[in-house]
């Protein structure tokens, strides 16, 4: 919580410094060849360090990894997964569609350009595998910070609903099971960025975007009984954490695209308020969602909410004022008071390795504009 001052964070995934975001999409291809798988693991390391340093410079408090090591922020648990095989014949049904960019065809190229992934099927029972590639990401994080004055960490996982968006079934007899059997798999995960002290961030896009992606075909109505199985597949999967130390971020996805298929705010926000975790991130910044904060201030938050809303838009390559800062943090210190409030960034700026919606120099720009609203904030809020 904001004690003393205004706690600036961003909501994760940062641009990959130098050659990575090609190395890591060949290594998606297999196109990577020995002497570069070799130094590969080094390369993680470097970047790692590198974007912790350019977070401390820009006075950053609550900072990650940036996602150095991951393809993207949803598809790398097929790395750390049993189960999958890139080769089965997707289900049918099975592929993404996106709602707003089937509406207009012809800006879906440009929308998604640089979006590489892999996405397998899964053909057998999911086990978490992937315990020394975590490892490899706590200990270059560790080893990052190492001697520097950090407020607090923080390190993304994937939420089980978002990795079933991503990853077709054919193995599991309904997509509940299916849900539930990510959530028990990823709960691995999700304790271990704990146990290793640091907050844990739970990427959940398919609390929103999955309306217009996934459950496109459904009504508003079915859609909201889904959206409380995934609710409760997160619940399940963090029941043995602290709800203070796990943050979940809502995304109507970090594309730019006209989004007039996102489900509003006030459809959802009940529910999402019965999400365990305490911390809530969520994009505000944007045109498509900046109006909702009437919602957060006509609804009753949970005394043990801590907001971190979006005051970046991720998406638009303007540098947002800091003024414009101060103001967003002021009014939702308005409806929560000055110590449950931490701004950030809509979304990452880099969800996948080389998939920058915005070049990477303007990236660093706005959160160095974020910190200057922050501090414009705490002189206004600590007078």
């Amino acid at each position: 919580m904001s004690h003393g001052r205004i706690l600036t964070t961003h909501t994760g995934s940062l641009p990959r410094p130098g050659n990575l975001s090609s190395l890591i999409r060949q290594r998606e291809n297999g196109d990577l060849d020995a002497q570069a798988a070799a130094g590969l693991p080094d390369q993680i390391r470097d970047a790692v360090a590198t974007v912790v340093r350019r977070q401390l410079d820009v006075g950053v408090d609550i900072i990650s990894d940036g996602e150095m090591s991951k393809i993207g922020y949803a598809t790398y648990a097929k790395e750390r997964l049993s189960g999958f095989d890139v080769e089965a014949e997707v289900p049918e049904g099975g592929g993404l569609s996106i709602a707003d960019l089937v509406d207009y065809p012809d800006l879906a190229a440009s929308s998604l350009d640089g979006l590489e992934t892999s996405t397998p099927v899964c053909v057998g029972e999911i086990r978490y595998e992937g315990h020394d590639l975590l490892a490899a990401d706590l200990d270059n994080f560790a080893r990052a910070v190492d001697g520097q004055q950090v407020t607090q960490r923080f390190m993304n996982a994937a939420s089980p609903g978002v990795i079933a968006l991503y990853l077709p079934n054919k193995h599991y007899p309904t997509l509940d099971d299916y849900l539930f059997a990510h959530a028990e798999a990823m709960r691995v995960e999700y304790e271990a960025i704990v146990d290793a002290g640091l907050t844990l961030q739970i990427d959940a896009p398919d609390l929103a975007m999955g309306r217009h992606i996934q459950y496109a075909h459904l009504s508003d109505a079915e859609y909201l009984q889904r959206l409380d199985v995934h609710i409760e597949a997160i619940n399940h999967a963090v029941a043995n954490i602290d709800p203070a130390k796990v943050r979940v971020h809502l995304c109507w996805g970090n594309y730019q695209g006209p989004h007039h298929h996102d489900i509003d705010l006030d459809k959802i926000i009940s529910r999402i308020l019965r999400l365990r975790p305490n911390g809530l991130v969520f994009e505000s910044a944007n045109h498509r969602h900046s109006h909702e904060i009437d919602v957060w201030r006509e609804t009753g938050i949970p005394e043990d909410k801590v907001l971190y809303p979006g005051v970046l838009d991720t998406s638009s390559v303007y540098v947002e004022h800091p003024k414009l800062i101060a103001n967003r943090i002021v009014a939702f210190t308005d409806i929560v008071g000055r110590d449950r409030v931490i701004p950030g960034s809509d979304c990452g700026f880099a969800s996948f390795a080389t998939f920058v919606a915005v070049d990477p120099e303007i990236a660093w720009a706005k959160l160095q504009t974020l910190t200057a609203g922050a501090q414009l904030a705490t002189e206004r809020l600590w007078k």
